[in-house]
């Protein structure tokens, strides 16, 4: 604990990292989805909510399933990835708290506070997503996170009882060489960022 990563594994997670539109034909594994799982399930949630859930789509019909949610210019990517990932919250994330958060009763808090719930699994889920991404790089994946879907009609086909609902897609896999946009700056600190 404590140490800081050396210039190779800096270069995985963040400076060389893109976000890939196209994707190799090699096979991510049910192995190794649930590696990848097993290490990106231990990022900090408050009160160790974890409120995202996720779909893994492999096979063409269930992608075929989430085809009629997507931008135009999503469709190919998604038929292109070996495994796209639907990144959820659970609207009752709180019923799991008394085994999650021993420190005291956290769940009444958002059991009885809907739109205190609703921010708390979206901003905690974003979170997760975004753990899994840097876990999936550390793994030897690579990743094309996506917005550019309509989440109601994702809703719909994959969560009609309305407990989970959608927040962002990733596809995963091998990138192709050159399968992403030239990259693109970033705000420099002063642009962004306050030091008080």
């Amino acid at each position: 604990m404590g140490e800081k990563m050396n210039k190779s594994a800096l270069e995985t997670l963040f400076w060389a990292a893109r976000t890939f539109n196209k994707f190799s034909a090699k096979e991510v594994g049910d192995g190794a989805i649930k590696e990848l799982y097993e290490l990106w399930k231990w990022g900090p949630t408050a009160v160790n909510c974890q409120p995202g859930r996720y779909v893994f789509l492999k096979s063409p019909e269930a992608k075929k399933r989430l085809l009629p949610a997507l931008s135009p210019g999503n469709v190919a990517k998604v038929e292109g990835a070996p495994v796209t990932v639907i990144v959820a919250w659970d609207s009752l994330f709180h019923e799991f708290l008394p085994k999650m958060w021993t420190a005291y009763d956290a769940s009444g808090a958002y059991r009885d506070d809907a739109e205190l719930a609703q921010v708390t699994a979206l901003r905690n889920s974003s979170l997760q997503g975004a753990y899994m991404i840097l876990a999936a790089r550390s793994l030897g994946l690579d990743c094309g996170p996506m917005s550019g879907f309509d989440n109601g009609k994702v809703d719909k086909e994959f969560f009609p009882d309305g407990r989970w609902k959608s927040n962002f897609l990733v596809n995963l896999g091998y990138g192709e060489p050159g399968g992403f946009y030239p990259r693109g700056p970033r705000l420099d600190f002063a642009e962004s960022a306050r030091i008080l």
